[in-house]
């Protein structure tokens, strides 16, 4: 909606650069409301011992902010291609790229009904991009269904690197979630601002106005992308990341709907089977049957062969 003509007037990195710094108000209030409800004898979380050692803890989020801000940029990019139901259909393959790097990096197991459900969320997404790229036209060169899935192949692999990074980051020092927040957030600001300086630089310093262009709809879209951000490093922190992205699969519908009550974009059947076959794909992924199961004791299983046999 905050698109004109079919382009957007304001800077996409500005409006990233202006939800990190939201989400770093929120960070610093929840810092000090927790500081606050402390118990005597426990460590200030606002002390500049504690903010020191926490920064040098947390280093590692660096990475994971450079990641999103490179993300959160192509977003924008892929809203040029795609209507917004797509590209929410296209972002539910992280699902498959996180699954492998949690395996590889980080010895998650998973059953063979769990890599089924991958495989149906796929056929699923496939069903949904069937006669929906677009062509005609070309860009950089290129026609401009190549340099979309170009995007869309960039879009998949570097948040879902991000987010295994991330999680990894989060669930690896035994820090107040507000306070990793704060950092993680903190990079991500300061990873915007460079990419608004670069933008000057290279354009004109009339693109140093970051609130050029700017309307409720960014505003609100602001707003709304920090909200997404802050619930998503509770994920991370407490939950799992495959949770994060399988349970943003439920927003896919809304989407469709809400680009169709807005937008005027057509619902296909091809969205609706496509989406049928995702949800059932995510059921099937946390149904309780498909969860592996911890091997047993060799002493165990002996015993239990005892006791059938008898």
């Amino acid at each position: 909606m905050s698109k004109v003509d079919g382009k957007f007037q304001f800077s996409p990195i500005s409006v990233n650069f202006l939800t990190e710094v939201a989400k770093v108000i929120f960070a610093i209030v929840m810092l000090v409301i927790q500081s606050r409800k402390q118990k005597a004898g426990e460590k200030p979380l606002l002390a500049r011992s504690t903010l020191i050692q926490a920064a040098r803890n947390n280093v590692l989020l660096a990475v994971p902010a450079l990641l999103y801000a490179i993300n959160n940029y192509l977003k924008f990019i892929m809203q040029l291609y795609f209507n917004p139901s797509t590209v929410k259909m296209l972002s539910n393959l992280k699902v498959l790229v996180i699954a492998v790097l949690l395996k590889f990096i980080m010895r998650r197991r998973f059953s063979v009904i769990q890599w089924e459900a991958l495989a149906l969320l796929l056929i699923g997404i496939s069903i949904n991009q069937l006669r929906t790229a677009p062509a005609g036209d070309t860009a950089f060169g290129l026609p401009i269904t190549a340099i979309a899935y170009i995007y869309t192949l960039i879009f998949v692999t570097v948040p879902s690197l991000a987010s295994v990074y991330n999680e990894y980051a989060m669930k690896s020092q035994d820090t107040s979630i507000y306070l990793q927040n704060l950092f993680l957030y903190g990079y991500g600001a300061i990873f915007n601002f460079l990419g608004i300086l670069g933008t000057a630089l290279f354009q004109g310093p009339e693109n140093f106005n970051i609130l050029q262009g700017h309307s409720r709809a960014t505003m609100f879209l602001i707003c709304n992308n920090a909200a997404q951000g802050i619930l998503s490093s509770f994920f991370f922190k407490y939950a799992d990341t495959i949770l994060k992205k399988y349970s943003s699969t439920v927003a896919t519908i809304f989407t469709g709907l809400a680009s169709a009550a807005f937008l005027g974009h057509t619902l296909t059947i091809n969205f609706l089977l496509g989406i049928s076959v995702v949800f059932i794909s995510m059921h099937q992924f946390f149904s309780p049957i498909a969860k592996v199961k911890d091997d047993k004791p060799g002493e165990l299983l002996e015993l239990q062969d005892t006791q059938n046999h008898r």
